[in-house]
């Protein structure tokens, strides 16, 4: 009888733990989508455009999920190899949590997760909200350069759609789906019908997650494909005028997936090649500091949320740019300041 009641209060007392764990799981995964950002309810004040732009048109190429490693091997990637030998190449660092969605939020905000008001996570389609801080796309469009994405329906909804002149979106992830975001976006190059194009490459991720993850034969082929994408795109541009970026949001551990803080999900290929980049291994960059240096490539404003730098040991802005960057920086960076100051009271 007393080992009866012994088997009963171990077995209450693991159910009362796994009831607890639950709770304290399920209460802090919603209070991570529950959370805000300080600045939500009082952005930083735009700030003026810089000056004339240093390239004629920018190409962004994001090959969702590429580990860094696998972007060095030239046996697999000999086009991303060609343009890292013409322009400048870094090691790129994110901050976790290393899903997309907070990786697009602070690529194309230049600030990070717990400051950008971007989604913590990723979440389905319809349950996304447009990105509430100043961003990339809305500095260029309303600095009157036409814009184009073509790739996963997530940025349609995160993206304000009134920024973006030109669009393709697929609810589809893999190979097939990569042909249609193809599909869509070489006219527009080859037309030259945009000045900034995101061309969203998503068969490697999907690899990553349903295809043996990096280790796989498969992986190597969806980053073959990816790279044969890439020099298609190559095919339309003229780098003496034109600029491409190589990058991605996350990579994935040797399993497949990723979304912590391992070192291997946090480190991201960034390549820059064309008019107005200063060649060479910059060695290191912050994602964070993507879209100051992309804004400060084309003279628009920097994005009034961000936290980053404009790399100017990687481009080379115009003369009325580059006189104009320190005064901007310093009042982005005081209305950042500001801005936060208020939101945390």
């Amino acid at each position: 009888m007393k080992k009866s009641t012994q088997l009963i209060l171990s077995a209450v007392l693991c159910l009362l733990l796994a009831a607890g764990g639950y709770f304290w799981a399920t209460g802090m995964i919603s209070s991570n989508y529950d959370y805000r950002s300080p600045i939500d309810q009082n952005p930083p004040a735009k700030g003026q455009t810089l000056g004339s732009p240093a390239t004629q048109r920018l190409v962004i190429v994001l090959i969702d999920g590429l580990r860094y490693d696998t972007s060095l091997r030239t046996d697999t990637m000999p086009n991303l190899a060609v343009l890292r030998q013409q322009g400048a190449y870094a090691k790129m660092h994110s901050q976790a949590p290393s899903f997309s969605a907070p990786g697009y939020s602070t690529i194309f905000s230049g600030a990070w997760p717990y400051m950008n008001d971007g989604p913590v996570f990723n979440m389905d389609y319809e349950d996304y909200v447009t990105w509430p801080q100043d961003n990339l796309f809305s500095a260029i469009h309303d600095a009157g350069f036409k814009t184009a994405i073509s790739g996963y329906n997530w940025f349609e909804k995160l993206v304000p759609q009134s920024a973006v002149n030109l669009s393709y979106y697929t609810p589809g992830d893999d190979k097939a789906a990569d042909e249609e975001v193809m599909k869509a976006a070489l006219p527009w190059l080859q037309n030259n019908e945009a000045q900034f194009v995101l061309i969203h490459i998503d068969q490697v991720d999907y690899a990553g997650h349903h295809e043996g993850g990096p280790l796989s034969n498969t992986w190597n082929q969806a980053a073959q494909r990816a790279d044969a994408d890439l020099e298609q795109i190559m095919a339309t541009l003229d780098l003496s005028k034109d600029t491409i970026m190589v990058i991605s949001d996350h990579g994935h551990i040797d399993a497949g997936g990723h979304g912590g803080q391992d070192a291997v999900v946090l480190e991201e290929p960034f390549v820059i090649a064309g008019a107005g980049v200063k060649p060479g291994d910059a060695g290191d960059i912050k994602m964070v500091d993507l879209a100051p240096t992309l804004a400060a490539l084309f003279g628009t404003r920097l994005p009034a949320a961000s936290q980053g730098s404009a790399r100017l040991d990687i481009i080379n802005p115009s003369a009325d740019t580059l006189a104009a960057l320190p005064t901007a920086t310093e009042a982005q960076q005081t209305a950042l300041i500001t801005a936060y100051a208020s939101g945390i009271g």
